[in-house]
């Protein structure tokens, strides 16, 4: 029995240090890559209603998510699902909204203009 609650107590420590271990990745990522700061408040806001919330997503934040790049897109946007104000919210789905909209985005980007 005793042996049992010390595999317990391992396990926990084990899955706890992951969690912090995974959190200080992500910042890391984030500041390396000065990801905070590459993409105008705006644009934030309107990328965040679009994946968070309902909303479309212009082209003009569109070339700024792009040129966020993806590892920032990824990082900023687990680290959110990692704040208690979204608690209730399915972190598949919210990763699955993400995934589209950086995909939409990358589509629209790369896509040639139509010529007049």
């Amino acid at each position: 029995m005793a042996s049992l609650n010390v595999y317990s107590v391992l396990a926990v420590l084990f899955l706890t240090c992951g969690a912090v271990m995974a959190t200080k990745e992500k910042d890391q990522i984030i500041k390396e890559n000065n990801c905070e700061t590459k993409m105008g408040l705006p644009y934030v806001l309107e990328a965040f209603t679009s994946i968070f919330e309902r909303g479309s997503i212009s082209i003009k934040c569109c070339g700024e998510l792009v040129l966020l790049g993806k590892v920032c897109h990824s990082a900023l946007v687990k680290r959110t699902l990692e704040n208690p104000l979204f608690k209730d919210l399915s972190p598949a789905t919210i990763i699955a909204k993400s995934i589209q909209t950086w995909n939409n985005c990358l589509a629209l980007i790369d896509s040639p203009s139509p010529s007049a």
